[in-house]
Protein backbone atom coordinates (compact mmCIF):
# COMPACT_ATOMS: atom_id res chain seq x y z
CA UNK A 1 0.00 0.00 0.00
CA UNK A 2 2.28 2.88 0.99
CA UNK A 3 5.80 0.59 1.33
CA UNK A 4 7.35 3.47 -0.13
CA UNK A 5 6.36 5.74 3.12
CA UNK A 6 7.64 2.56 5.34
CA UNK A 7 10.73 2.15 4.02
CA UNK A 8 12.10 5.76 4.23
CA UNK A 9 14.72 5.91 7.35
CA UNK A 10 12.24 8.66 9.37
CA UNK A 11 12.81 9.61 12.66
CA UNK A 12 8.89 7.73 13.23
CA UNK A 13 9.51 3.96 14.03
CA UNK A 14 6.65 1.41 11.78
CA UNK A 15 4.67 1.10 15.15
CA UNK A 16 4.69 4.57 15.58
CA UNK A 17 3.23 4.86 11.56
CA UNK A 18 0.66 2.41 12.22
CA UNK A 19 -1.29 4.27 14.98
CA UNK A 20 -0.92 7.04 13.13
CA UNK A 21 -2.69 5.51 10.60
CA UNK A 22 -4.90 3.84 12.42
CA UNK A 23 -6.34 7.15 13.75
CA UNK A 24 -6.24 8.52 10.08
CA UNK A 25 -8.38 5.39 9.04
CA UNK A 26 -11.12 6.22 11.95
CA UNK A 27 -11.16 9.90 10.92
CA UNK A 28 -11.57 9.11 7.16
CA UNK A 29 -14.12 6.52 8.14
CA UNK A 30 -12.39 3.47 5.82
CA UNK A 31 -13.29 0.34 6.47
CA UNK A 32 -10.92 -1.42 4.59
CA UNK A 33 -7.51 0.75 5.84
CA UNK A 34 -8.67 0.36 9.59
CA UNK A 35 -8.58 -3.22 9.05
CA UNK A 36 -5.44 -3.18 7.08
CA UNK A 37 -3.64 -1.42 9.85
CA UNK A 38 -4.89 -2.92 12.28
CA UNK A 39 -3.44 -6.16 11.76
CA UNK A 40 -0.25 -4.58 10.72
CA UNK A 41 -0.08 -3.34 13.86
CA UNK A 42 -0.70 -6.37 16.03
CA UNK A 43 1.81 -7.64 13.56
CA UNK A 44 3.91 -5.73 15.02
CA UNK A 45 3.19 -6.39 18.72
CA UNK A 46 0.98 -3.58 19.36
CA UNK A 47 -1.70 -4.87 21.87
CA UNK A 48 -5.05 -3.62 21.76
CA UNK A 49 -4.62 -0.61 24.53
CA UNK A 50 -2.56 0.99 22.05
CA UNK A 51 -4.38 0.39 19.31
CA UNK A 52 -7.65 1.96 21.60
CA UNK A 53 -5.95 5.46 22.17
CA UNK A 54 -5.31 5.20 18.46
CA UNK A 55 -8.90 4.95 17.81
CA UNK A 56 -9.81 7.30 20.29
CA UNK A 57 -7.89 9.95 19.23
CA UNK A 58 -9.34 9.04 16.06
CA UNK A 59 -12.62 9.29 16.94
CA UNK A 60 -11.88 12.78 18.66
CA UNK A 61 -10.86 14.43 15.53
CA UNK A 62 -13.40 13.02 13.43
CA UNK A 63 -16.23 14.51 15.60
CA UNK A 64 -14.34 17.49 15.43
CA UNK A 65 -14.11 17.81 12.19
CA UNK A 66 -17.94 16.93 11.60
CA UNK A 67 -18.67 19.32 14.59
CA UNK A 68 -16.99 22.34 12.24
CA UNK A 69 -18.39 21.07 8.81
CA UNK A 70 -21.87 20.81 10.44
CA UNK A 71 -21.42 24.65 11.07
CA UNK A 72 -20.31 25.48 8.01
CA UNK A 73 -23.01 24.22 6.77
CA UNK A 74 -25.46 26.21 9.08
CA UNK A 75 -23.40 29.67 7.69
CA UNK A 76 -22.99 28.70 4.10
CA UNK A 77 -26.56 27.16 3.59
CA UNK A 78 -29.03 28.70 6.58
CA UNK A 79 -29.34 25.46 7.42
CA UNK A 80 -29.36 23.96 10.91
CA UNK A 81 -27.76 20.37 10.65
CA UNK A 82 -26.65 19.24 13.80
CA UNK A 83 -29.65 16.97 14.36
CA UNK A 84 -29.57 15.52 10.94
CA UNK A 85 -28.63 12.19 11.00
CA UNK A 86 -27.97 12.45 7.23
CA UNK A 87 -28.48 9.68 4.46
CA UNK A 88 -26.61 7.07 6.00
CA UNK A 89 -27.97 8.05 9.45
Amino acid sequence: MLDFIWDKNTMLDNKTKELIAIGCSVTANCHPCIKYHTKKARDLGLDDEAIGQAVDVGQMVRKGAAGEMDKLLTELAGVDQTDNPGCCG
